[in-house]
């Protein structure tokens, strides 16, 4: 098998460094080989290569930039399409598109070759509202929930029937064997029989305990009031035999429904799956606990009332809360219940925090002894973890453990009722929360997954019980994938040629040469056609959102654009494309990828000599890709910033997104440290390469990137002339516990990696102008989080800080007022400092 990767890209110059250019629209990257020729195993890279922005257009047009303009209704930008997937045809397309001025969004209809989608109406919507829906085994039919209610649609003749028409809301719905299909309605599940329309209830769920007989031991007074009083004896008799007969018609009768099962009170159903053949119910049941206590509130102070609220909010990660689910296998043919005990798994009870705790307790003055003790397991969270096969043979859990250092796959053993772990992803750092996606072959007994095992997401098949076979392998990202019907290839979406140019790939179910099946550029997602000949691509640039395109699979034909959104005041905007940059570090053999923004960029012209730093936030995000960016009220600040004489640089510090397992579980035990060390490297970068005074540069970012600006700013005091940290996290032990415990463990485990990763331990470093923009109703990062910074920085006296709150934002602003106040504050701040 030849494994395809990066496009080498070289070069031997330093300031001026010009190997390939992005072209507004499709063409992205032309190097001077062609990038699907390309099978090195890695990438050679030398020195600083450069994709350089083609900013010609910016000389061109004379349009000035405002702050009012570009952070007020971003529906003036265009309204791009969402939620996009293909109609039965393969020749029809629906995505949601947003009203202008109005936060409602309608479902269109675009017929392949039209210029303009219709909108669906509402007396229509249930035809077309089936984008989650499933096929039947011959193809013929498909099945899928609207509104609480499941429909059949016959994909020959297009027709529709209702077959469920209630208040509750049914969900899950799928086809079982013997012309029926299933579906669940809270915790109960349902089978109707397609020809005679009888409705079963096969399992009922009970979130309570077994009930138990009341003929066990009595208490003293119980027994004294039935031997004193003969009313009491005589009621208690005739409950006796009225259960006694009931018990025996229960027994006798087969039109009596005896599925009920009980999974104990203060119990919820995480997740359950029903078997294709309707016999057995995959079932996971956790606490009932819930994700907060009565304390986690957050004040809401604008209300429509003039009152106070007292708003629910998350627990914090320091509650040290531990987590497990139950897994039970239920036989509906013997109505048996089975708990799945999780000790058969590699592993189950191995002490991977022993390090990290002997650390700890040293610190402490005490001795830690490691001991093999069973972990908290559950299946694994915000996926479909429960996988039949097909034919109802096998099935497939994906499990993680608390601890976030394992992750198995199993199936089950239905004879001896144990788990049977078929692939075990261990890392000494944390598992990711993305490349979990896993499933069976239809065809035979094989599970595909995707596993970060080599350093990078990559696709394996595995027969059951034989070694895994790695289809795809390299410095590279698997992600997005789909199974051809005929089971003999996979479609995937990778970054195979540049970290930050992801096309669409195809291989085959056999390994082999993969097969580039778009050369466009930028950022590309995709959805594979129903008769499998074209691929719906949303495609976007640095400079130009997401639009949908249509490729023929497998030509050279060119994508055909289907919509076109954007408005002409946008595209008539002087933006300034960023070129991206592999900025040299000290401290990996990779350089950080990174977005810089000049009027001439990469020239040696870098305008007054000043500079802004952008950092992003979520920590594990991939901002200097070549597509449309999520922060695309920064990008146009950014072009904002270049007209008013700075430079501006976007980095993929370590931790970021896209660059294998290695770059993001570099921050482990110790967050603020790898991600500076890297800003440090771009500061380094912009006064070499840039023409910029490394006494005018400042910096800026929002949560996590709010974090890395008060880290910079604390730690390195003497780097940046100016920070503003928004939305920031000061302390991590206050942060949720799905993110946090990842990277630092949990805090009673791990007390070292907080304090050395929290902003508030180093708030004493302060000496340059901070702004601190909070938004008080958030709910993920809580305004606490300033609070507690800002009376830290008041005890010790500090001078040069200011805060900015905003009353009625959460962590993503929403009001274009707020966004405005924000950044004028922010080039304010700029403009007085640098």
């Amino acid at each position: 098998m030849t494994n395809v990767n990066r496009l080498s890209i070289k070069c031997t110059v330093k300031r001026t460094a010009l190997v390939a250019s992005i072209v507004f629209g499709l063409q992205a990257c032309a190097a001077s080989q062609s990038p699907q020729a390309d099978t090195s195993q890695t990438a050679n890279f030398e020195l600083t290569p450069v994709i350089k922005a083609d900013n010609s257009q910016l000389a061109e047009n004379s349009s000035v930039i405002t702050m009012e303009k570009i952070m007020s209704d971003p529906d003036w930008i265009g309204r791009t399409p969402t939620s996009w997937y293909w109609g039965d045809d393969s020749e029809q397309v629906l995505y949601l598109q947003k009203r202008e001025g109005n936060p409602v969004r309608d479902l269109y209809l675009h017929a392949v070759g039209e210029q303009q989608g219709q909108a669906v109406s509402l007396a229509q919507l249930h035809k077309f509202s089936d984008r989650n829906a499933v096929t039947s085994a011959d193809g013929k039919q498909e099945l899928y929930t609207f509104e609480g209610n499941v429909f059949l649609k016959n994909l020959e003749t297009d027709s529709i029937q209702q077959l469920t028409f209630t208040t509750a809301k049914e969900s899950s719905a799928q086809f079982l064997t013997n012309e029926r299909i299933s579906y669940r309605q809270g915790n109960s599940f349902y089978a109707l029989d397609l020809a005679t329309f009888q409705v079963a209830e096969l399992a009922n769920l009970q979130m309570t305990d077994t009930p138990k007989s009341k003929n066990g031991a009595q208490s003293y007074l119980a027994q004294e009031q039935s031997k004193l009083i003969d009313y009491v004896a005589l009621q208690q008799r005739n409950k006796a035999l009225q259960n006694e007969k009931d018990n025996a018609l229960r027994a006798e009768n087969d039109t009596i429904n005896k599925a009920v099962f009980y999974f104990g009170k203060d119990k919820r159903i995480v997740q359950a799956k029903l078997s294709p053949d309707g016999r057995y119910i995959v079932v996971s049941t956790g606490s009932n606990e819930g994700w907060r206590n009565d304390s986690d509130i957050m004040p809401n102070y604008i209300t429509d009332d003039g009152n106070i609220a007292a708003v629910p909010a998350r627990r914090r990660v320091g509650d040290n809360r531990q987590y497990s689910e139950q897994l039970y296998l239920i036989d509906l043919q013997y109505n048996a219940q089975y708990l799945l005990n999780y000790n058969s798994l590699d592993g189950f009870d191995e002490d991977v925090l022993a390090d990290v705790r002997k650390e700890n307790h040293a610190r402490e003055g005490k001795t830690y002894e490691s001991k093999k003790s069973p972990r908290n397991i559950h299946l694994l969270s915000f996926s479909d973890s429960i996988k039949w096969h097909p034919d109802g043979s096998q099935v497939a859990v994906m499990m993680e453990a608390w601890d976030n250092k394992d992750r198995w796959i199993a199936t089950i053993d239905f004879e001896e009722k144990q788990l049977v772990t078929q692939h075990r992803l261990h890392d000494d750092a944390w598992i990711n929360w993305e490349f979990n996606q896993f499933g069976w072959l239809k065809d035979s007994p094989s599970l595909y997954y995707l596993s970060e095992e080599s350093g990078y997401s990559h696709l394996y098949v595995k027969p059951v019980d034989r070694k895994p076979q790695a289809l795809t392998s390299g410095k590279y990202e698997v992600r997005n994938l789909t199974v051809s019907k005929d089971q003999d290839a996979f479609y995937f979406q990778g970054n195979v040629k540049h970290p930050g140019i992801y096309e669409i790939y195809r291989v085959a179910r056999d390994g082999g040469d993969i097969e580039a099946l778009t050369d466009l550029g930028g950022m590309n997602q995709y959805a594979l056609s129903p008769d499998e000949s074209k691929l719906l691509i949303e495609h976007s640039t640095t400079t130009m959102p997401p639009e949908l395109y249509i490729k023929a699979v497998g030509t050279a034909d060119k994508p055909m654009q289907l919509t076109h959104t954007v408005s002409d005041a946008f595209k008539a905007m002087p933006w300034v494309a960023p070129s991206i940059v592999e900025v040299p570090s000290k401290h990996t053999e990779q350089g950080v990828f990174s977005r810089v923004y000049q009027g001439d960029a990469l020239e040696g012209k870098g305008g007054e000599g000043k500079a802004v730093m952008f950092v992003h936030g979520a920590g594990y995000l991939q901002n200097s890709h070549l597509g449309w960016s999520g922060y695309f009220r920064e990008f146009m600040f950014h072009s904002m910033l270049v007209q008013q004489g700075y430079t501006v640089i976007d980095m993929d510090y370590r931790a970021s997104k896209g660059y294998g397992r290695d770059w993001r579980t570099a921050i482990y035990r110790h967050m603020g440290e790898p991600e500076v060390q890297d800003m440090l490297s771009g500061v380094d970068w912009l006064v070499d390469n840039a023409d910029v005074d490394r006494d005018k540069i400042g910096v800026y970012g929002g949560s996590y990137g709010g974090f890395l600006t008060l880290m910079a700013m604390f730690k390195e005091p003497e780097v940046f002339a100016s920070g503003s940290a928004l939305r920031l996290v000061s302390d991590w032990a206050y942060y949720n516990h799905g993110y946090t415990s990842n990277i630092l463990n949990m805090p009673g485990d791990d007390a070292i990696a907080y304090e050395r990763s929290s902003p508030i331990y180093f708030a004493e470093g302060l000496e340059k102008p901070l702004l601190i923009n909070a938004p008080m109703i958030d709910d993920n990062v809580f305004f606490q989080d300033t609070v507690r910074l800002v009376q830290r920085l008041i005890e010790l006296e500090k001078q040069d800080f200011e805060t900015a709150i905003y009353p009625v934002e959460p962590h993503g602003f929403v009001q274009p007022s707020s966004w405005l106040d924000e950044y004028r504050r922010i080039f304010k701040l700029f403009e007085e400092t640098l």
